[in-house]
């Protein structure tokens, strides 16, 4: 028996000597960081800028490719594979873990990943056209109350978290009827330019901005738990009295078992990166919030957030995919 113990104790020791070597050597060659976005895109951007910063800290090369395959499903089914030594991430939006597993099968939970940091976060608006006659969104609520199915609104696909955000607040004023529009292939905000539909639930963004300053679009209120630094007089949606709050948050993810002393390295450099004003600057160009939540506290996060989406899609019965509507 004592004999065992010692070979126990032995091999935990060797285990965290190895550690402790593998994070002071790492890395010693390229870190490949697939980005679960197509290129161009606000996501790709922000990775990128990052990277950039974080490979002079870090003294090797980052090794960037896009793979937007099944909205970032693809680029982490992959990683779930990889070898967890820190030398292949991912950088993608929170959706890929806490939306869509719910939404479609996938060959991944959240608990096959560990993330390193979130480091930005994107803002969501409910629009309409700058013509129209609804000045809020207690307005815009008023007339579809008043004129069932006659509103129609855009967003990007059923069960995001914008449409999640505007089934909540039909849900807070007793089940009012206005009908989601998903539009997939480009801009939400296209179609209400068009009068197609009377409002858009959709990301507050570059290309949006000029119709904002022109007066062709107005936000009513956003998605996001606090105000929009650009948009300080627009109210969130629990300031106007609905439970609900989405915010885009992008995350860097290592496969599950990356040894804690590597995921600090990358935390420590990544951190680094996110202070620089370049990078600051730029993010907030495109309406996006830098931020910084430590490994811990995203993974809780994003476990937290998981379960509330979970909640909010078994309550508004949106279907899988495959399924029927419930």
């Amino acid at each position: 028996m004592g004999k065992r113990l010692f070979l126990f104790l032995f091999a935990i020791f060797f285990l965290m000597v190895s550690s402790v070597s593998m994070a002071q050597e790492f890395p010693t060659k390229p870190v490949n960081i697939t980005i679960s976005a197509g290129p161009g895109g606000s996501q790709d951007t922000s990775v990128r800028l990052l990277a950039k910063r974080a490979e002079k800290i870090l003294g090797q090369p980052l090794i960037l490719t896009n793979n937007a395959g099944g909205a970032g499903v693809v680029a982490l089914t992959i990683l779930k594979t990889q070898k967890p030594d820190g030398y292949d991430l991912v950088g993608g939006s929170n959706a890929m873990l806490v939306a869509i597993p719910h939404l479609r099968n996938v060959d991944y939970v959240p608990d096959d990943f560990v993330p390193i940091l979130e480091y930005a976060q994107t803002s969501y608006g409910i629009y309409v056209r700058g013509d129209s006659p609804w000045k809020t969104l207690k307005e815009l609520v008023a007339y579809a109350k008043q004129n069932p199915g006659k509103i129609s609104y855009t967003t990007t696909s059923v069960g995001s978290g914008m449409h999640l955000g505007m089934e909540a607040v039909a849900a807070t004023e007793g089940g009012l009827k206005w009908t989601a529009v998903p539009y997939l292939t480009g801009d939400p905000v296209i179609p209400l330019l068009g009068s197609h539909v009377q409002a858009a639930a959709t990301t507050i963004a570059p290309t949006t901005l000029p119709h904002i300053k022109s007066g062709t679009l107005r936000i009513l209120a956003v998605m996001s738990e606090k105000r929009v630094k650009m948009f300080p007089d627009l109210p969130t949606l629990k300031e106007l009295g609905y439970d609900y709050s989405w915010e885009g948050e992008s995350i860097l993810f290592a496969p599950k078992g990356t040894p804690e002393p590597v995921l600090k390295k990358l935390d420590d450099a990544f951190k680094q990166a996110t202070t620089d004003p370049e990078f600051v600057k730029t993010l907030e160009s495109m309406v996006i919030e830098p931020t910084y939540r430590n490994s811990a506290d995203t993974k809780k996060r994003i476990a937290d957030t998981y379960t509330r989406m979970g909640k909010y899609i078994n309550q508004f019965k949106i279907p899988r995919e495959g399924e029927k509507k419930k």
